[in-house]
């Protein structure tokens, strides 16, 4: 998004991983029915909150640390052109390359084209969300490139052909039984017979597989946590060092990267690496924090290329209101405290960026319809708790976008459909009882009528459409037997 150059389309769906083929309420259903599923997300998730909790604790400065992450990105989102121009002159001035992609179709054919360049057919990759929001593997593949994921949760949802359902640990729904028939099915080369579902077991089976591709590969690639726009310096951080191994050991490295990862300084870093780690897998720091600044002769890649990526983003920057969106450092804290998220899991949403800051981000990345697309539902996948902005260590304000993107949807499909929803129609009838004080009386005498009519939180009488599907997926609580205004007239007199 060089200066000069006017916000760009919203995403394209059908490439890449930014929506699914069925809305959240149809997907969050299906999710439900699985106890297996359930069973793994609540002790996942509760296990992180736990130890983000511990470590949050012993820092006498967080709420300040938070203070400085939001401030700093919004800083960095009203000059977003101007460091991104100087972030691609540093990293062309240390000898790596830099590429503009608008979308995902175009930074997957740059990425596909550099590979041929070198001669390869396989490419180790670093866990990379914006390669998965791109489909990466799939064009490589159909470039007859072997991708080969070298995160060990990603590597179990590339064995088994399935996909990411949570940013920070993308096999979260699988239990270790499942991954070790996973390992021993689909593995090349493993010892079945020693082949345990112990964690160490495990590791060591990947491991081993790991470390071949590692010493053959000549080409790596990654996305990026960060870059420093005044060095050209990109950051990796990551926990269990195959990272490291593909930052270093191949010839070539290629690094996808969406544009808002962008940070002026190095002390502006500075506090994101300590908000960070605390904040996505519970621990003071990164085991491994892997910075590399162009290309070095004798020590790492000898070639560099650096893909800058929109996608939409610039779309969303437009946007005063929800550009803040962009500010996520991809943490995952609000996945894990979610109780929505913790219920259906990631699948459910359909995109790449699953929970709370998905059901934000992708409608703003890919644009709302007014429709039935699935991303059109994602404002909607929420109880409005607050728990999310209550953990964002950059203080996004979820639930505050997460209304003002229901407003939008409203407004859209009101432009484009004759007949208003049932939810709009019934809002314009409850503003109609509201706007007079007689009318918004006899609707509260009327209701207490209804309270026989509920058992347990559910009509005794199944309600027509539009009306069952609210209360198919929630508890209706029972009037009360008197309104507030007869037992305010009965106790303090009709004259008070």
């Amino acid at each position: 998004m060089p200066r000069g150059r006017v916000p760009g389309p919203p995403a394209d769906p059908a490439v890449g991983q930014l929506t699914g083929d069925r809305p959240f309420p149809a997907a969050a259903r299906s999710a439900l029915g699985n106890s297996r599923l359930r069973a793994n997300l609540a002790h996942a998730t509760s296990t992180i909150r736990a130890k983000r909790a511990a470590v949050v604790e012993e820092v006498p400065d967080w709420e300040a640390l938070r203070d400085a992450g939001s401030a700093i990105k919004a800083a960095t989102m009203a000059r977003l052109p101007e460091l991104l121009e100087q972030l691609e002159a540093n990293v062309v001035a240390r000898g790596g390359q830099v590429h503009w992609a608008r979308d995902a179709a175009e930074a997957n054919a740059i990425v596909t084209d550099l590979v041929r360049a070198t001669g390869a057919d396989e490419v180790v990759k670093v866990k990379s969300m914006a390669t998965a929001e791109i489909g990466l593997n799939e064009a490589l593949e159909a470039a007859r490139i072997t991708a080969l994921e070298t995160d060990l949760a990603e590597l179990i949802v590339q064995l088994a052909g399935d996909r990411p359902s949570h940013i920070l640990v993308p096999a979260i729904h699988r239990g270790r039984a499942e991954i070790r028939e996973i390992f021993a099915e689909r593995m090349p080369g493993v010892d079945t017979g020693a082949l345990t579902d112990e964690p160490a077991v495990l590791a060591a089976a990947a491991r081993a597989h790991l470390r071949e591709a590692f010493l053959r590969a000549r080409v790596a690639v990654s996305g990026a946590n960060f870059a420093v726009a005044d060095t050209g310096t990109l950051t990796v951080v990551e926990s269990e060092g195959n990272g490291r191994m593909c930052l270093t050991l191949p010839e070539t490295l290629i690094t996808v990267m969406g544009v808002e990862k962008v940070v002026p300084t190095w002390s502006d870093l500075e506090v994101f690496l300590q908000l960070l780690p605390r904040s996505s897998t519970g621990e003071r720091m990164n085991p491994y924090t892997s910075t590399w600044t162009g290309v070095t002769p004798g020590d790492g890649p000898s070639e560099f290329h650096l893909v800058l990526l929109d996608n939409g983003r610039s779309r969303a920057l437009a946007d005063e209101a929800g550009r803040s969106a962009l500010h996520c450092i991809r943490c995952s804290a609000c996945l894990n405290v979610c109780p929505v998220y913790e219920r259906t899991g990631g699948h459910a949403y359909g995109s790449v960026y699953p929970g709370p800051i998905g059901a934000v981000l992708t409608p703003q990345l890919t644009g709302l319809t007014g429709g039935d697309d699935p991303n059109d539902s994602l404002p909607y996948a929420s109880s409005l708790c607050g728990a999310c902005y209550d953990v964002c260590p950059v203080k996004i304000n979820i639930p505050e976008l997460l209304v003002q993107l229901r407003a939008e949807h409203t407004e859209a499909h009101a432009e484009h459909h004759r007949l208003p929803t049932a939810e709009a129609a019934a809002m314009r009838a409850a503003a109609w009882v509201m706007r007079d004080a007689d009318r918004f009386a006899a609707a509260g005498r009327a209701a207490t009528v209804a309270r026989r009519g509920i058992r347990k939180g559910k009509p005794v009488l199944p309600l027509p459409p539009p009306l069952n599907g609210w209360t198919a997926s929630r508890d209706v609580p029972a009037p009360p037997a008197e309104t507030f205004r007869d037992w305010w007239s009965r106790t303090r007199g009709a004259g008070s």
